[in-house]
């Protein structure tokens, strides 16, 4: 009889049962697949694109197909290119305010060639990485960890409440009870069946939180097949559909969230390993998984696909189901290719409305919050890196929640800014450089 308890799967080239596989490669899916497509949706509306149009269609798919792709590099890998370890990739919101004021201002030609290059450059990081890792000892990795966390956590309350643009955020129905019980339905099964169920039903409890959820909104009429009946059966694909744009501000911003994009999947390694192993990553690790990040945010410049990075709620996955397999993960790269090139299941998947995915999420984003205070837990709290933390977080976060304080700044820094992860970033690195070690 197979062994399914948790510590069964902590090492990465280990595969539960075909059985056990899917599903929870396709839990990998559901929990970022909202995640993956905003950015695409919020960039092509900056962009003017019309909601529906076949252009935003095509950038959603290309969304989902170059994460699947990007999945595949870090958990097949090609040479010193990914991992190897369960890293789930997709398009990364880190990007979306820089890519947003990009598209909305000079066209989306310009923004995806600046992700082409952006990516080379944030591939060719891969190659001293890991000379750099001492610019990110667990107290930064952490803290980026536990930034990224709290930063996401309003965009699942948001989808819980049944909104995630302004419009919806107004709208009546907006935080209505029937959105919250749907909500909450995923929530409440998702932990019922992981802290009191053993074997495929706790290891799968997320997504069978979200099925019940499904099921609940399907009841109460939330459920639109209309998408899926207009969708096509495959998709084509074409190089470089908006043309190559060269322009200089646009490669230096997006070059400069790259970075930010690059600490957090030094992170997410980290975290993957310790969530899953119990152990450091190590040094070939490090810089393949930053080769996959980057290598497979040019190849979707190419076609027309957003910045890809290592996306942070799946670590929540593994801590929370102890599966530390890469080829559960290369299964979830697999369906999201799938959904790329097949827009009917793409939009069957994408009918799920958003208080469903909205209960999942919170709980992964809390996972991730959890995460980077698992990291942090290694840090020695003396009086110096208290302050580090204080200081990162107060200004980056702070800064994010009051955007309008940076009004005044460049349009190109401005976006940097309000992100809040960059200044979080950039203050912990420097600050943990320049105060000595030894002081108390």
């Amino acid at each position: 009889m197979a062994d399914t308890s948790l510590g069964a799967y902590s090492d990465p080239n280990t595969t539960p049962p075909m059985g056990q596989a899917v599903p929870l490669g396709a839990q990998h899916v559901l929990a970022m697949f909202a995640s993956n497509v905003t950015p695409s949706i919020i960039v092509a509306g900056a962009a003017g694109l019309a909601f529906g149009s076949a252009e935003q269609v095509y950038l959603i798919q290309m969304a989902m197909l170059f994460a699947g792709i990007a999945t595949l590099f870090q958990t097949v890998g090609v040479g010193p290119v990914g991992a190897r370890l369960p890293i789930m990739q997709g398009t990364s919101f880190a990007f979306v305010g820089v890519l947003a004021g990009i598209a909305a201002t000079q066209g989306l030609g310009v923004a995806l060639t600046a992700c082409i290059i952006g990516g080379v450059i944030h591939f060719l990081l891969g190659s001293v990485i890991q000379h750099l890792r001492f610019l990110f000892p667990p107290l930064v990795t952490g803290l980026v960890i536990l930034a990224i966390g709290l930063y996401l956590i309003p965009v699942a309350i948001k989808y819980a409440a049944g909104g995630a643009a302004s419009f919806q955020m107004e709208a009546e129905s907006f935080g209505s009870l029937k959105h919250w019980s749907v909500a909450l339905t995923v929530i409440v099964v998702s932990l019922i069946l992981k802290f009191f169920t053993k074997g495929i039903l706790s290891m799968a409890a997320i997504l069978i939180g979200l099925l019940a959820g499904y099921t609940l909104a399907f009841a109460l009429g939330m459920v639109n097949f209309a998408a899926v009946g207009k969708a096509s059966w495959i998709t084509s694909i074409q190089p470089l559909p908006y043309g190559f744009e060269f322009n200089l501000g646009a490669v230096i911003a997006v070059t400069l969230v790259s970075i930010v994009s690059a600490i957090e999947t030094v992170g997410d390694a980290s975290a993957t390993t310790k969530a899953g192993a119990g152990r450091e990553a190590t040094d070939e690790e490090i810089a393949g998984a930053t080769y996959a990040d980057g290598l497979g945010t040019a190849v979707a410049g190419v076609f027309g696909g957003l910045p890809n990075t290592s996306f942070s709620q799946n670590v929540g996955i593994i801590g929370m189901t102890g599966v530390m397999s890469r080829h559960v993960v290369t299964i979830a790269g697999v369906i999201m290719i799938v959904c790329g090139l097949v827009p009917k299941i793409g939009a069957l998947i994408a009918s799920m409305p958003l208080p469903v995915l909205g209960g999942g999420v919170i709980v992964m984003f809390g996972m991730v919050v959890s995460a980077g205070i698992n990291m942090l837990s290694d840090v020695q709290w003396n009086r110096r890196n208290m302050i580090i933390l204080a200081m990162s977080l107060s200004i980056g976060l702070g800064i994010q929640a009051v955007p309008k304080s940076m009004q005044h700044l460049p349009d190109t820094l401005e976006m940097l800014m309000v992100s809040g992860l960059l200044p979080a970033a950039a203050i912990s690195v420097i600050l943990n450089l320049l105060i000595p070690k030894d002081i108390d």
